[in-house]
């Protein structure tokens, strides 16, 4: 018996975190918490939100009207103590209105530099997918390399810097298609569902009981930017080991080798996945990632990387089906 308990305490000792992620859990604890106030349900969608900032990584949240995308974004804002802005993307809309522009000052003869609703550290940018792609390509620059170029002088991002955008993926009038190189640059594509029924019946609840309002006034900011800052280097600790990052290079080069895709995603596809599940195993309280970390990160890292072939289209199959294939086919390291 004595045996036994030294070899359990020496195999919990042998797993025991290197790293104190007790700060980091307590605090998406607290975001939740204060998330929770006025979002019911949304689980997983949360935590894929959560992971994608501590990886420091744009999220790209897709779903039908109606399903808070755009309260959800504000609210996730809203817990971090940091710059907010919003940006209504219409056809209309100009790179000068989101980047900013050069204002002639008659006093002093000279031109200065008028920041745009970019310069924030968290960026909501409602309906992307309403602009046309000369207004698109204006976030190539700022989103990659969290820095705008005008007239030759470059301005750096605060940090942290993150762009949350929104789209309606039924609404095909008045929209554009993003460009590829454009959603590269986002860490994951996240789809909200509808609310379960139970989940439905609890915000007619809490609507009836707030008199018919959505009130935001409760929640309130429960980490700063410097507990941002850190949480993200503690991230780039979790281990990985080599094993799983050949897992995560096999799993990403099988989709430039797969005859059902027409376009295989890029090195950056393998960088989101290694990140984000990185996240993951610290939001688990674990200092090290496990192939059911790469699992559960990979549809949202790949699915707006890859085009499947015409062919597997016309079969009725999705994005999400080939993905699927390819994670049972790539074997699971052991």
């Amino acid at each position: 018996m004595d045996e036994l308990q030294q070899e359990g305490e020496s195999l919990e000792h042998q797993f025991e975190s290197r790293i104190d992620l007790s700060p980091l859990n307590s605090a998406i604890s607290n975001i939740k918490h204060e998330i929770g106030k006025v979002i019911v349900g949304q689980k997983e969608t949360i935590d894929l939100v959560l992971a994608a900032i501590l990886s420091d990584g744009h999220i790209l949240l897709e779903g039908v009207p109606g399903i808070a995308k755009t309260l959800l974004t504000r609210l996730v804002a809203k817990t971090i103590s940091v710059d907010f802005s919003r940006i209504q993307f219409t056809p209309d809309l100009m790179p000068s209105d989101i980047l900013g522009t050069s204002i002639y000052n008659a006093s002093k003869g000279d031109f200065s530099f008028r920041k745009g609703p970019i310069f924030s550290n968290i960026v909501l940018i409602d309906e992307v997918n309403r602009s046309p792609a000369k207004t698109q390509a204006a976030l190539f620059e700022v989103m990659e390399e969290r820095q705008i170029t005008n007239d030759g002088t470059t301005y750096p991002m605060d940090v942290p810097f993150l762009v949350m955008a929104t789209q309606n993926p039924v609404e095909q009038e008045g929209t554009y298609q993003l460009p590829e190189a454009q959603l590269d640059r986002f860490l994951f594509k996240i789809e909200m569902s509808y609310p379960q029924p139970e989940e439905e019946t609890e915000i007619l609840r809490q609507f009836h009981l707030k008199e018919n309002k959505v009130d935001i006034s409760t929640v309130q900011a429960v980490i700063s930017k410097d507990d941002l800052v850190q949480y993200r280097g503690l991230i780039g600790k979790v281990r990985a080991e080599e094993k799983l990052l050949k897992y995560i290079a096999d799993l990403v080069v099988e989709t430039r080798n797969n005859r059902d895709i027409f376009l295989g995603a890029s090195p950056r596809a393998s960088l989101a996945i290694l990140s984000g599940s990185k996240a993951i195993a610290a939001m688990d309280g674990r200092d090290f990632i496990t192939p059911e970390d790469v699992k559960y990160v990979l549809p949202h890292a790949l699915k707006h990387r890859i085009i499947i072939s015409p062919e597997r289209e016309m079969e009725g199959s999705s994005t999400a089906d080939v993905i699927a294939e390819i994670a049972n086919k790539v074997e699971v390291p052991r």
